[in-house]
C-alpha cells in the first residue's frame, strides 16, 4: 500500500467532512519481508497469519488504550475469523464486514449448518435450492463449497467465520437492501445484518480521494479514455488474484482484436496465489494501435464512471460487481472461482446486466477467440446491449439512493455507530 502511494504511515489522515480520521497500523505476519511466495501459498500462510496476528493485534490494541484511544469495536472480514475470538478474549465488541453478496453469505450459512443438500463426493453435480434465491447449478454455488475445489483452506477459513457468527454483534454487508431485498430480510432473522454498501460510493468517502487501499500504483489511463467517443471502450480486468493461462490470454487477445472495439486492458505481471498470467502475443499492441491501451493496474472506480466506457469484461469479484452496478456499466462475465461464479449467475440471469462468456474454472476449457468476439459484439451494440444498459442504470440509481443522506445504507451505518456507542457506554 505504501509503494502504491497511499498515505498509510504517520499521523491520522482526515476522512470525509465530519472530522473523521483514519490511521493505518501494520503488524508482522511472520513472513520474510521480501518473500511474496510465502504469502501466495495461502494453505500455510493463513495459519501463520493467525498465530502472529493474535499477539501483534493484542499489542496494537493495548498500545492504543495506553495512549488514550481505547478500541470500541473490532471489525473483521471473512478470512480472519480468529479476530472475533480475540475480541471475545479482550472484551471488545466485534462486527464482521462481509465482503461478498448476501446470496453467498446465505450459501455458506446453509452449507455450514447442513440445512440443505450441497454437491458432495457422491453427488458432485446436484443443484442447490436456497430460500429466496434462484436455483443454483453445481457450478454456480461459491466454488469453495464444491468438493472439487483446489482451495479447501479458503473454505475452512470462511466457514470458521460462520462458526463464530454469535461472537459478532452484527454483520456489516457490502451490498444494499434494494439489490437483495427479500434475501436480506430473511437472513436478518438468523443474524443481525446491516447492508451498508456500496461503500466506495459513500459520499463521505468519495470526498477523501487521498485515501486509497490499492496494493498497486495505478497507471494513468484517464487521459487516453478522454480521447475516446462515449460508450466506445471495452474495459477488461480480472482483478488482483485471477491469472489466465497463456492459451487463454492469446485467444482473448485475438478475440478483442477481431471484434474491432477499443479497449483498456489491465494485465497483471508477476505471480499471484493462482499462478502467473500469460503474456500478450507478439505484435498485439502494434496491431491494436491507438484503439487499445494495456496497463498493469487502473483506477477502476474512475474508469467505470468514465463516459467512454461501453462495457466491463470482468472476473465478477464482488468489488468489481458492485462497482459495475453502481456505475451503470454492463458486464461480460468471465468468472474463475469462489463467489465469482455466483455473482456471474446474478449479473446475467437475475439482474439482466451481463452476458456470460464462461462458467468458471470448473468448466475446464479455453474460451476461443470466436466466442470472445461474439460476446463483445453483443455487449457493445444491438438490442441486447441497449436492454442491459437500461437495466444497469436502474441499479446505479438505486445504489446512489442507498448511500445518500437518509438512504438505506446510510441509515444502517448510522444505526451501527449508535449501537457501538451504546455498547461502549454500557461496558464496565
Amino acid at each position: 500500500m505504501n509503494k502504491a502511494g497511499a498515505p498509510v504511515f504517520g499521523d491520522p489522515t482526515p476522512v470525509g467532512n465530519n472530522g473523521g480520521m483514519i490511521r493505518f497500523d501494520f503488524f508482522d505476519d511472520g513472513c520474510d519481508e521480501d518473500k511474496d511466495d510465502e504469502r501466495n501459498d495461502l494453505d500455510t500462510y493463513l495459519p501463520k497469519l493467525e498465530a502472529h496476528g493474535k499477539s501483534e493485534l493484542t499489542r496494537i490494541i493495548n498500545n492504543h488504550a495506553k495512549n488514550g484511544r481505547p478500541v470500541s469495536c473490532l471489525i473483521n472480514n471473512p478470512f480472519v475469523p480468529w479476530v472475533s475470538d480475540l475480541g471475545e478474549e479482550l472484551n471488545i465488541p466485534c462486527a464482521m464486514l462481509w465482503v461478498q453478496s448476501c446470496s453467498c453469505f446465505s450459501s455458506y450459512y446453509h452449507y455450514e449448518k447442513s440445512l440443505v443438500p450441497f454437491p458432495s463426493e457422491d453427488q458432485p453435480d446436484i443443484d442447490v435450492q436456497l430460500p429466496y434465491m434462484p436455483l443454483l447449478k453445481w457450478d454456480e454455488i461459491p466454488s469453495f463449497l464444491h468438493p472439487s475445489t483446489p482451495y479447501p483452506f479458503l473454505r475452512r477459513a470462511i466457514l470458521g467465520q460462520f462458526k463464530n457468527l454469535s461472537k459478532n454483534f452484527c454483520v456489516l454487508m457490502e451490498t444494499f437492501e434494494e439489490l437483495e431485498s427479500d434475501l436480506i430480510k430473511y437472513m436478518s432473522q438468523i443474524c443481525p445484518i446491516r447492508a451498508v454498501g456500496p461503500l466506495f460510493k459513500n459520499p463521505l468517502l468519495e470526498t477523501s480521494s487521498n485515501i486509497s487501499g490499492d496494493l498497486i500504483k495505478a497507471d494513468d489511463c484517464l487521459e487516453w479514455l478522454d480521447s475516446k467517443p462515449p460508450s466506445s471502450v471495452v474495459y477488461i480486468s480480472f482483478g488482483s488474484v485471477v491469472s489466465l493461462s497463456q492459451e487463454q490470454v492469446t485467444e482473448m487477445a485475438y478475440g478483442v482484436l477481431n471484434s474491432g472495439v477499443s479497449f483498456l486492458w489491465v494485465i497483471r505481471t508477476g505471480e499471484t496465489s493462482t499462478g502467473v498470467s500469460g503474456k500478450l502475443p507478439d505484435g498485439f499492441l502494434e496491431e491494436a494501435g491507438d484503439r487499445g491501451m494495456v496497463v498493469q493496474w487502473s483506477p477502476q472506480a474512475q474508469v467505470l464512471t468514465h463516459p467512454a466506457l461501453a462495457c466491463f469484461v470482468t472476473h465478477c469479484g464482488w468489488n468489481s460487481t458492485m462497482e459495475a452496478l453502481s456505475s451503470g456499466v454492463p458486464v461480460v462475465a468471465f468468472p474463475h472461482w469462489g463467489d465469482q461464479v455466483t455473482d456471474a449467475k446474478y449479473l446475467v440471469d437475475e439482474w439482466k446486466v451481463g452476458i456470460r462468456m464462461c462458467r468458471g474454472e470448473a468448466e475446464n476449457r479455453v474460451i476461443p477467440r470466436e466466442e470472445v468476439e461474439k460476446c463483445l459484439g453483443e455487449a457493445t451494440s444491438g438490442l441486447k446491449a441497449i436492454q442491459m444498459k437500461r437495466n444497469v442504470m436502474k441499479w446505479k440509481k438505486a445504489a446512489e439512493e442507498a448511500v445518500a443522506d437518509g438512504g438505506t445504507s446510510d441509515s444502517n451505518i448510522e444505526e451501527f455507530l449508535n449501537e457501538v456507542r451504546e455498547i461502549s457506554f454500557k461496558k464496565p
